[in-house]
């Protein structure tokens, strides 16, 4: 049996965690630069609240119900994730945890007998909250979509199942199925949805799981459509996974403060952008070989299209590598190719890829001996940098006023992962 742990309203519990006050009152939370809502409390969404709409658009509605606003503040939330996750690998053991998401991870549960597991899964809700202080519910059945679809459902219904839902009989994942649009199945899109309900009258998961293997595999996907209809009629198809440790593609992006239009603005944040990159790279020991960078223009019409358009440029260099200094330079260059004069931008990021393990890279004989270890610097740069928080160490082109920075006008502290911001009880 399979189960999944999900974190309530994860960046809204975060929040609240540390502002009891908050607790049953409406609460939301916004992306970088405070732009579009990504997280919302229960009692925001019953106001109508809509999520993934710009913050400025719901800005009347959240006034009026006197909703509590907050900016992203993903080093409070990373913190606590760890400690959600680290939670589940103590009670069940690491090989038993797959991390799915910063909220979400699918647990094995196949060492309990079948009739125990509401209350495993009861006593795994009660320890979470009890250790860390979030809100979870969790969904066990015979499959991963399954235990997605109880997960849902304890959620939906949780006076009734109290954040527990456990599909231990064909009866149960019956009415579990029944009980479930179409469009709420974990790998049915909006598009898939649409299709199956105009197309075949397929409206809720019970019909869906009715149809053929080789009916999702035609028209759902192929070998992944095929799998998820499996995984529905309760035939394990998806088996627990390793958490990924060396990413093969890493990507620092953020939104500006403000529109920046001056060249000397966007090479400076893509520099920054760059040394976080780098500090990541070296995190999982690798280098990397290609270097893209990208804006987006900020669009005439904003209160009409968001997206703006994207100029990007990618370039290989001669040798793969994770000193920032290395890497910094081309991609600095770069910046020269795609910058318009005269064009307002939102947004820049930089994406390494073409990684390999840095063990792997061979030395050059031909420049001096100190260039080749200048990882011993980095490594020096990385400590400083983590202990003193705040990137204390920084190469000239990141800038020192860096006026382009996102806004956060709703930040909260960082309770967990600073001294000086540490909760305070009184």
């Amino acid at each position: 049996m399979k189960a999944i742990v999900d974190c309530n309203n994860f960046y809204c519990s975060c929040e609240r965690l540390f502002k009891p006050h908050l607790d049953r009152k409406p609460v939301v939370v916004l992306s970088n630069n405070d732009g579009c809502i990504i997280s919302r409390s229960n009692e925001a969404k019953k106001l109508g609240v809509e999520m993934a709409g710009p913050y400025f658009k719901a800005k009347p509605l959240i006034e009026k119900y006197d909703v509590a606003v907050f900016s992203s503040n993903y080093n409070l939330y990373g913190d606590l994730s760890w400690r959600v996750m680290e939670t589940l690998r103590i009670l069940l053991g690491k090989n038993k945890v797959e991390v799915y998401s910063v909220d979400e991870a699918f647990l094995d549960l196949s060492i309990f007998p079948e009739n125990e597991l509401p209350a495993i899964a009861e006593k795994i809700k009660k320890i979470v909250e009890t250790w860390t202080g979030i809100k979870v519910s969790v969904g066990v059945a015979p499959t991963k979509v399954l235990a997605k679809v109880a997960n849902r459902l304890s959620k939906k219904y949780v006076q009734q199942y109290n954040g527990v839902m456990v599909l231990n009989s064909k009866e149960k994942i019956i009415a579990a199925l029944k009980q479930t649009e179409v469009g709420d199945i974990w790998g049915i899109g909006y598009q898939y949805a649409q299709k199956l309900k105009e197309q075949w009258s397929i409206y809720d998961a019970l019909q869906l799981s009715r149809m053929s293997e080789e009916f999702g595999k035609i028209y759902l996907g192929g070998v992944v459509g095929s799998r998820l209809l499996r995984e529905l009629k309760g035939i394990p198809s998806k088996d627990m996974e390793e958490e990924l440790v060396k990413k093969r593609m890493i990507a620092t992006t953020r939104m500006f403060g403000n529109p920046v239009g001056d060249i000397a603005s966007i090479k400076e944040a893509v520099a920054t952008y760059t040394s976080r990159a780098a500090e990541k790279l070296r995190r999982q020991h690798s280098a990397a070989s290609i270097i893209n960078v990208f804006v987006v223009s900020k669009s005439e019409n904003h209160a009409v299209d968001f997206r703006g358009a994207t100029s990007s440029k990618s370039i290989t260099l001669p040798a793969a590598t994770s000193f920032t200094n290395e890497l910094i330079k081309p991609a600095v260059e770069l910046v020269d190719t795609i910058f318009n004069e005269g064009t307002l931008y939102k947004k820049a990021g930089v994406i390494l890829s073409g990684i390999v393990p840095d063990n792997s890279i061979q030395g050059n004989l031909f420049v001096a001996e100190s260039k080749n270890s200048e990882r011993k610097l980095m490594d020096m740069i990385d400590n400083v940098n983590f202990s003193q928080r705040d990137d204390v160490l920084k190469f000239a082109a990141s800038g020192t006023t860096r006026n382009w920075k996102m806004q956060q006008n709703f930040i909260s502290d960082r309770y967990t992962t600073r001294w000086n911001e540490l909760f305070e009880v009184k």
